[in-house]
Formats: structure tokens, sequence, C-alpha cells
């Protein structure tokens, strides 16, 4: 166990030097693996590791739900849904941050990333909110926090990797996170409430839509629909009705939104040849980035686990005689920590292989731990000093300072730490589709 906590202090030293992830755990995973195992013993399970991974026809999933999500941007959907839920909400005191919440809810359905749900949703919002006089505080913020919907609402990249890391049911984690994510959406919408309260020139109030306008912009979002449920849908056994007689895995349901998106844009006339390699070549040089530290993360696990940490922080819980929830009230408490200076994959590699075993060796459903780790890498995103959601905001917007955007989101971060304690007072929320599937 000692060799292990050495290691762990060791990768959190190395990033902190700025050291890329996937080279901290993998290398600091070898070297360790070796002290115990031998260099042939670390070389082995480094080359079976990687031929797995390039085996593994589950691991298909995660370059087909990035595929699929760069063509829905490629498609202009963003712009579509940021329309309709204006039409409805514009013309209330900050109704246009409350569309921009909606609106990013609604893309990250179908897009399964924060980043480009915060970048690609502050291209279209940040305009709108400034031609009606929002404070920078709200319109970033409210960008900022809707962005962090993108890995909770299905389909999302980080729990596909939650569930190949640990093993755990991706339909599941799917279904899992929808009640959670439509309470962080109404949460944020609240906060944005709480701001125009206090103070009512942040959202001045914008014009109000005609019906027609409405029917107009509602017309525009059949293809997010459409596209959600395709996906959901088949995944879940929607589809599973005479004459089309539909289900599929994780998989095929990427598979399938990924032709979809594609044939969406391709409809709209928003690809070219060119702008259909550019989307493939992104496609790869992310999917490389993620597997590559998926791999370093494998590596670091196979070390941890042989050199006995679970087992050891198991017996440590044991022996003191902590109560179960007592040490997920502790394993969050780390998490909000680490969320300070980590970016939420990084956190989430790092920690599933060390806190999962100890979690369910507790009697805790993967599930809901799966649930609540993700909601508390969504907490990260958006909390100084890192906040990465806020620096990519920061970068596409250009003219507004990081703490401005800081400022604005604490209400939004506030009200996800009630989003958390929620979810771990009740796993009902989070368990209660999973289990009726």
């Amino acid at each position: 166990m000692t060799e292990s906590i050495l290691g762990l202090a060791v990768v959190l030293l190395l990033v902190f030097m700025r050291m890329p992830i996937a080279l901290a755990m993998g290398g600091v995973g070898f070297i360790g693996y070796t002290e115990i195992r031998g260099f042939k013993g670390s070389i082995s399970m480094v080359a079976r590791l990687i031929i797995d991974a390039a085996q593994d026809y589950g691991l298909s999933v995660v370059p087909l739900f990035i595929l699929m999500g760069l063509f829905v941007n490629k498609g202009g959907l963003s712009r579509e849904l940021y329309q309709v839920s204006y039409a409805f909400l514009g013309h209330m005191r900050g109704g246009l941050a409350l569309a921009t919440i909606l609106a990013c809810a609604g893309f990250s359905a179908i897009c399964g990333s924060s980043l480009a749900t915060a970048a690609t949703m502050s291209k279209v919002a940040m305009p709108q909110m400034r031609k009606y006089k929002y404070s920078d505080r709200l319109s970033t913020a409210s960008i900022a926090a809707g962005g962090t919907l993108g890995i909770l609402i299905p389909p999302s990249v980080i729990l596909v990797i939650y569930g190949l890391l640990t093993e755990t049911s991706i339909g599941k984690l799917f279904i899992a996170g929808i009640i959670p994510g439509l309470l962080g959406v109404l949460l944020y919408m609240l906060a944005v409430k709480y701001t125009v309260m206090r103070d009512p020139d942040a959202g001045p109030a914008g014009e109000r839509s005609k019906l027609s306008e409405r029917v107009v912009a509602l017309k525009g979002v059949w293809a997010v629909l459409l596209l959600f449920f395709l996906v959901i849908g088949g995944l879940y056994g929607a589809l599973d009705f005479w004459p089309l007689n539909l289900t599929f895995s994780p998989t095929e349901a990427a598979g399938m939104g990924a032709a979809g998106a594609f044939l969406i844009a391709l409809s709209r006339r928003a690809l070219s040849f060119i702008g259909v390699m550019q989307v493939l070549v992104e496609t790869a040089q992310t999917t490389a980035s993620l597997f590559t530290v998926l791999i370093g993360a494998w590596v670091f696990s196979n070390f941890v686990n042989i050199a006995g940490l679970p087992e050891g922080l198991r017996s440590a819980v044991d022996g003191a005689g902590l109560a179960p929830m007592t040490v997920i009230l502790i394993i969050l408490a780390i998490y909000l920590v680490l969320g300070c200076v980590f970016e939420s994959l990084s956190m989430l590699l790092l920690t599933v292989p060390i806190f999962f075993p100890v979690v369910t060796g507790l009697g805790f459903d993967p599930v809901w731990f799966g649930i609540i780790v993700v909601v508390v890498t969504e907490i990260s995103l958006i909390t100084p000093p890192v906040g990465l959601n806020v620096f990519v905001l920061r970068a596409v917007v250009g003219d507004v300072t990081t703490a401005t955007i800081f400022r604005g989101v604490t209400p939004f971060w506030i009200v996800d730490i009630f989003r958390l304690a929620l979810l771990v007072g009740v796993p009902w929320l989070v368990l209660v589709l999973p289990n009726s599937m």
C-alpha cells in the first residue's frame, strides 16, 4: 500500500508541474508495476492493455458519440435550439439567460461535451444578450454553467468513460443521468431568477414573440428531437414496435446518432468535402487523446490495485468504524478540493480506480456513484481557480475578464452543491429510472 500512496503523490506532483495526465499516470503506473512484478511483467501488462483497447468493440462508442457531436455542431442545430428557447422565454426578465440554459441542455443532449456546448452556445447566445444589454456577469455565467450539463444529460462521453473504467452498464448510466440533468436545468434557471431579482438591470426583458413566430421556431428543432429520440429511444427499446422492432446497444445507438447527425447536417447544406474531412480528423485527434489518457489510467489502476491501495483503504475504513455515508462525504470533499485544480476528465481517471472498489465494497450502487461523480465533476468545471468552462468561455468571448465570469457563476455552483446534497441524500432520484428498465 505504501508504494501506491507514494505513486499517487508523484502523479499529483507531476500534474501540478504541468505534465500531461496520460504520461503522469502511465509512467508512474509502469514504474510502480515494474517494482512489484518486474520489467517483463510491466511490459506485458501495458502491451495487453493497448491490444485490448484496440480490439474492444465497446470502445467504438467513444469516437461515434464524438463524431455525432461534431456533425451536430456543423449542422447549426445550436442556433435553432436557442431560437425556440428565446421565442418562449425571451420576453421575461432574465429570459435570454433562461433560454441559454434550456438551449445548452438541448444541445448537450445530442453533443455530450461540456466544452463543446459552452464554446458553441457562447457564439450563439452572447451577441443576443449583449444586444439587449445583459450584464457580462450573467451572460457568461449562464453559458458557462449551462455548458456543464453536457457531461450529464445523455449521451455523455464522460459517462461512457466511467462505464468503461468500472465495467458499469452504459445504458443504465445514461438513463440515470436524466433526472439529475433536468434537476440541474431547473436549479440553474432558479439561479438566473435570483440574479435578476437582486439586480434587475442584469437581465432586461426582451421582445415578446408572436404565436406564429413560436410555431416557426418549434418547426426548426424537429431534427434535434428526432435525433435524440432515435438515439435514446433505440437504446431503451422505445422503437421496439412493429414495423421498426429496433433496439440498440450503446455502440449501435452511437452509430445511428452519428449517421443521423451527418444526414441532418447534409440536408441543411452545412457540409462540404473539406468540412467532412475536418470533422473526421478532429474526431480522430480527440479520440486518440482520450484513448491515450484512458490507457494511462488503466496502467495506473493496475499498479494501485496490485499494490493494495483499494484493499488498504477498505481495511482502514473498517478499522476506523466509519459509517458508509461518512466515507461518501469524505470522498465528495476530496473531489470538491481536487476540482479546484484538476480538469474533469483527469480527476475522474485519477480517482475512480481508487475510490470505486471502496464505494462498491460498502454496498453503494455503482450507477449511483457514477452520477454523483459526474455531478461533482460538473461543479469543478465552473469553480475557481481552474473552472475549465470558464477559461473556454474567456477564450471565445475575449473581452470579459476571468474574474467577472467567476463572480457570475457563484449562484450556479451554489445550487449545484444543493443538487449534489439532494442526490446523495435521496438516491432514489438517480436510481428510479435504471431500476425500472
